[in-house]
Formats: C-alpha cells, sequence, structure tokens
C-alpha cells in the first residue's frame, strides 16, 4: 500500500492589534504610529490570555506601535520575544492618513471614488496601491511559511493585512466590499501549506465580551 504524505503546513494565529483612539475616531491610521488606548490595552490582555492556551514557536508582529503593543502582551504571557515584521504593516493611505472616510470624500471627492471602489491600482497619490500592497503582504506571510514550516506562530497586526489573507484564503477578490468584521484582538487562525492558503476560524472574540468595539481601519 502506497502512504501518500499530508502536505506540511504553518499554522499562523493573527491578530489585529488592540483599539486606538484614532479607531474610536474612525480616522484612518495607515502607517501614522498611534498607541493603544486604554480599551485597546484591556483588549489586548483578554486576548493573551487566551491565546496562551495554545502553544506558539514564535510570535511576529507589524513594527506599527498599535501591533507591537499589543504583541507584546502576548509575547510576555508566553515568555517569548517580539519579531518586527515590516511587510504587515498596514497599507499607506497617503492623502486619506489622519483622516475620516466622511472627510476624505468632502477633501478628496476624485480619491474618495477609487477609495470606495477598492481600485487595485489607485495609490491615494502618496500612499500604496491595494495590489501593491496585497502582494507585500503576501511575501510577508510566504516569508513565514519558509521560516516556520510545520510550526505554530502568532502575529499582530493590521484589519487591512487580515482583509488581504481572508481573501486570499477564501477565494474573495480584493476588490468586492467587504462583508466580514474584523474586530480587535480577535483570534483568526490559518494555515499554509503547498496547496495553498487556508482558513480554519475567523473572529474568535468571545474573551473580549467586556471590551469589545468594532473600528474601521
Amino acid at each position: 500500500m502506497q502512504h501518500i504524505s499530508k502536505p506540511i503546513a504553518t499554522r499562523i494565529c493573527i491578530i489585529r492589534h488592540g483599539e486606538t483612539d484614532w479607531n474610536v475616531e474612525k480616522r484612518i491610521q495607515g502607517h501614522t504610529d498611534v498607541p493603544l488606548n486604554e480599551t485597546g490595552r484591556a483588549q489586548a490582555l483578554a486576548m493573551a490570555f487566551n491565546a496562551a492556551h495554545h502553544r506558539f514557536q514564535a510570535i511576529y508582529s507589524s513594527d506599527l506601535l498599535r501591533a507591537t503593543e499589543t504583541a507584546q502582551v502576548l509575547a510576555q504571557r508566553e515568555d517569548l520575544e517580539v519579531n518586527l515584521l515590516p511587510q504587515l504593516r498596514e497599507r499607506h493611505f497617503g492623502l486619506f492618513q489622519g483622516i475620516t472616510a466622511a472627510q476624505g470624500a468632502e477633501r478628496h471627492p476624485e480619491a474618495y471614488v477609487h477609495y470606495v471602489a477598492r481600485d487595485l491600482d489607485y495609490d491615494f497619490r502618496t500612499g500604496e496601491s491595494l495590489r501593491r500592497f496585497a502582494e507585500r503582504v503576501a511575501d510577508g506571510i510566504n516569508w513565514l511559511v519558509r521560516h516556520h514550516s510545520g510550526q505554530m506562530i502568532a502575529v499582530v497586526s493590521h484589519s487591512g493585512v487580515l482583509d488581504v489573507i481572508y481573501r486570499r484564503a477564501t477565494g474573495r477578490p480584493l476588490t468586492t466590499p467587504r462583508d466580514f468584521k474584523i474586530p480587535n484582538c480577535g483570534l483568526n487562525w490559518f494555515h499554509f501549506d503547498s496547496q495553498g492558503w487556508h482558513l480554519e476560524a475567523w473572529a474568535d472574540r468571545h474573551h473580549l465580551h467586556d471590551v469589545l468595539t468594532e473600528p474601521p481601519e
């Protein structure tokens, strides 16, 4: 009898950072370095105690402050170091950074049309196109898979990054409207193998009942 070996998978728990004041104000953060607020710190602590039921071989984070602060809470719980991975930072939103979508519609109506349409090649003049952003995210995930084959690791990142990974793992195009929630400090489980990217569980947030909020990017 011939035995067919299963593909070696890397299992990754990808976590959106905790809440910031700009989340509450619905300001688009992008690459702007905004720290966690009090709720965000509480979310990170609740997440860390829940995620500690799993044994991670490594913890990675975007190099933006809101992500590293969140990751550090988990790292302390796990007695691990946080490894920074700039490829998994949020998309650069150029002239939309620091303003709300409503303000963007008023101040930059042409840019807002591209934003709402999820135009793959529009870069907000000084920012990053959705196509380039998705390629950057894929490069980061592929790097993790190469360096952690067969392991289980945790990654703290951003809603835009999770949006890209979710769509690729479920076969959804980048251009369709987002019809799924990405809560702060929810646990999102994926595995990656030679057959592709696979979603296991999405937005586990049972640990956040007392602190959960639902802000956008």
